[in-house]
C-alpha cells in the first residue's frame, strides 16, 4: 500500500467533517442522514453501538446511493465482515490489531484504524495504513500531539475524533496532516428527539464550510 492510498481519501476530498452517529431506529437514521447529506456532509460513520446499527447501514446505503456510508466502533474481523455485508464502504476502529489489519485486506473494505501514540502510528504504518484515526483526540494530546507527530510521520494523514466541537475542529483542520475530523456535535440529541431535521441540516452546512 502506497502512502495515503486509502480509497476513503478520495471520497473525503472537500469534506471536512465525518459525522459520528448513533441511531435508535432505522427511521431516525434515514431522517438524520438525509439532513446531513443535504447539508453537505455525505460521508457518514454509523457506529456499532446500538442494536439497529446494521439495519440502519443497510437502509441508509440503499436510500442514499450518493452517500459514503461507513461503520464505526469496528473491533474485530466478524464485525468487519458484517458491516461490509450491510453496505458499509469503510470501517473505523478505535485501535488496530494484527488480526483486524489482515481482515480488512481480506474483506476488501477501507479501514480507518485508530492510533493515539507514536508507537501505534508506526505499527499502523508497518501494517500498510497511512490514513489514520487519531483517537481519543482531545484526551490523547489534541492539536499539540498531532503537530508533534507531523515531524517524524509527515507521510501520515489523520482524522482526529473524540471531544471535538465546531471551534476545535477549525484548529485541527488547519494542521497539514489532518484531512478531516470526526464528531457528533452536528447531530445534537435534543434535535433528534424533537425531530428537528432542519437544525441538523443547518449544522451540517456550517460544518461543511469549515475548510
Amino acid at each position: 500500500m502506497q502512502a495515503n492510498s486509502s480509497p476513503l481519501l478520495t471520497r473525503l476530498d472537500g469534506v471536512p467533517v465525518i459525522p459520528v452517529l448513533e441511531f435508535a431506529s432505522v427511521d431516525e437514521a434515514l431522517h438524520v442522514s438525509e439532513a446531513l447529506i443535504a447539508g453537505g456532509l455525505p460521508v457518514l460513520e454509523i457506529t456499532l453501538r446500538t442494536p439497529v446499527a446494521l439495519d440502519a447501514m443497510r437502509a441508509v446505503a440503499a436510500a442514499f446511493p450518493q452517500a459514503c456510508v461507513g461503520a464505526g466502533t469496528v473491533l474485530n474481523a466478524a464485525q468487519l465482515k458484517a458491516v461490509r455485508e450491510a453496505g458499509a464502504q469503510f470501517a473505523v476502529s478505535p485501535g488496530l490489531t494484527p488480526a483486524l489489519a489482515v481482515a480488512a485486506q481480506g474483506e476488501g473494505i477501507a479501514l480507518l484504524p485508530g492510533v493515539a501514540t507514536a508507537s501505534e502510528a508506526m505499527a499502523a504504518l508497518e501494517a500498510g495504513f497511512s490514513f489514520l484515526k487519531f483517537f481519543p483526540a482531545e484526551a490523547a494530546g489534541g492539536v499539540p500531539m498531532l503537530k508533534s507527530l507531523y515531524g517524524p510521520f509527515a507521510q501520515l494523514r489523520f482524522c482526529p475524533t473524540g471531544g471535538i466541537n465546531a471551534a476545535k475542529a477549525v484548529e485541527y483542520l488547519a494542521l497539514p496532516n489532518v484531512v478531516c475530523v470526526g464528531g457528533s456535535w452536528i447531530v445534537p440529541k435534543d434535535a433528534v428527539a424533537a425531530g428537528d431535521w432542519g437544525r441538523i441540516r443547518t449544522l451540517a452546512q456550517q460544518a461543511s464550510a469549515l475548510r
